[in-house]
């Protein structure tokens, strides 16, 4: 009894504390929306409040929490008095299972392939009245905020990641990786002998993102080949760009799941004619899209996606989109001869690839 009594003693002191900190302040005064201070941080969202605004309205850093979920303590802020002005923090990371923790709402602008596409996370800091009569005199004081990201997307661990390497605010993880096989299956990673693969020869590629959430799909809105290993104003070839496709490409699956696939016959680059073999580079722009509006239907006639023009040519600024690459495809133009004794070439197994920023 007598410990209670003393630790009820002990929180009133702080609080009588607290408010004498505050009298005579300049912010001691009704809360206004100026009063909290929103960073929108790679891994984190960290709010600031006003603390005085909230005593000279008759509450205090205990009766707030986010979006009114004062039992947990995760959503509760922790005062900080040794700054001037006072401030309450709160603090949450930017994972699925923390925004939902506290009841904080996560939406996704709708896909539209002209503009970028956002993720926004938005909540409220609410008080609860410490009255217990039937009516009040205390006003509520309520701060809303909200972050939005450009189509960036919540991965199952720990950070929010973009698909470029980096950006105009630094580095951050990518999950993309593609990968050439020789089957429909997509079992056999496709192996290149010395010589060079014939023409003709079906080469199916495989785009997936890993760690991803359910929320997101994988969508290619361009794939095509080039003569440099970097998605470049250089020779190029169009495999498909968006529902339009070259005759020899045939597509699996596109925006349905978290990876896209599809193949196309090798072929040469006319340049190269009097090569020994056509090396080029197989190139996708890739976005994520949210499942529920990741547009899939290429039905003839029916164009859902953006087509580029001729001059646009990947040379694109719009921030949500990567563009992700093979290594070099050897074509031999030998017209079936046996190349072997002419050529000091490693078979080469295609394992990696590269991100680009478009």
């Amino acid at each position: 009894m007598w410990l209670v009594l003393l630790s009820y003693q002990f929180a009133a002191l702080l609080l009588t504390r607290a408010q004498n900190a505050c009298i005579g302040h300049s912010t001691f005064r009704s809360p206004v929306n100026s009063d909290i201070e929103v960073l929108c941080g790679s891994q984190s969202v960290e709010l600031q409040i006003l603390l005085c605004p909230v005593y000279f309205n008759g509450y205090n850093e205990s009766l707030l929490a986010l979006n009114s979920e004062h039992s947990k303590q995760q959503c509760k802020g922790t005062p900080d008095w040794t700054v001037d002005p006072p401030v309450v923090k709160f603090n949450f990371s930017i994972t699925e299972e923390a925004i939902t923790d506290c009841s904080s709402k996560l939406t996704v602008g709708h896909l539209n392939f002209s503009h970028v596409q956002y993720i926004n996370i938005s909540g409220m800091i609410c008080s609860r009245d410490p009255t217990t009569g039937a009516i009040t005199y205390h006003q509520e004081v309520m701060y809303r905020f909200s972050c939005r990201y450009p189509l960036q997307y919540l991965v199952n661990n720990t950070q929010m990641s973009v698909l470029a390497v980096k950006d105009n605010n630094g580095s951050f993880i990518s999950t993309l990786s593609m990968q050439l096989y020789s089957d429909n299956s997509y079992s056999s990673t496709l192996q290149i002998p010395p010589g060079g693969l014939e023409l003709k020869t079906r080469i199916f590629v495989e785009v997936r993102a890993s760690n991803l959430t359910n929320r997101f799909n994988v969508l290619l809105d361009r794939c095509y080949a080039t003569t440099s290993p970097f998605p470049v104003n250089t020779t190029y070839h169009d495999l498909f760009v968006g529902c339009d496709r070259d005759g020899q490409t045939v597509m699996g699956v596109n925006g349905e799941q978290q990876e896209a696939r599809f193949s196309f016959e090798a072929f040469r680059f006319v340049q190269d004619a009097d090569a020994t073999f056509s090396t080029y580079y197989v190139h996708c722009a890739t976005r994520l899209c949210v499942n529920s509006f990741c547009p899939t239907n290429c039905t003839t006639g029916t164009n859902l996606r953006r087509r580029r023009s001729t001059s646009d040519n990947q040379g694109t600024t719009v921030s949500d989109m990567a563009t992700i690459s093979s290594g070099p495809i050897f074509i031999r133009l030998d017209n079936g001869e046996n190349l072997y004794g002419l050529l000091e070439l490693k078979a080469t197994t295609m394992t990696k690839a590269q991100l680009y920023v478009c």
